[in-house]
């Protein structure tokens, strides 16, 4: 996949966050939420300013994010499900 995504955009993947039972309760499928992690795929040039200034974008590929959970818009590339959301819209960089 070549994607690059313009200006202060981010590609990123959801990742599955790590899922433990207690006390016996199983939540079905379709009543979960969906991740709010993600590990980041592309990344754009960075944020134009209007002095004609390049701000680069803050996390680079691999970094894995937290993200609001309204945040981005999805999209599916050869049977993948990503989303784009805007540098300002990730909370926090995180490590595994």
């Amino acid at each position: 996949m070549d994607i690059r995504p313009l200006h202060d955009r981010v590609l990123v993947q959801r990742t599955e966050e790590s899922e433990s039972v207690q006390h016996g309760i199983i939540i079905p499928d379709t009543a979960k939420e969906k991740p709010t992690r993600a590990k980041v795929i592309a990344v754009g040039n960075g944020k134009l300013l209007e002095s004609g200034e390049r701000v680069p974008v803050a996390v680079k590929e691999g970094d894995h994010i937290l993200f609001g959970k309204y945040s981005g818009s999805e999209i599916k590339i050869g049977g993948e499900e990503y989303l784009i959301v805007r540098e300002d819209e990730i909370l926090g960089v995180f490590s595994e």
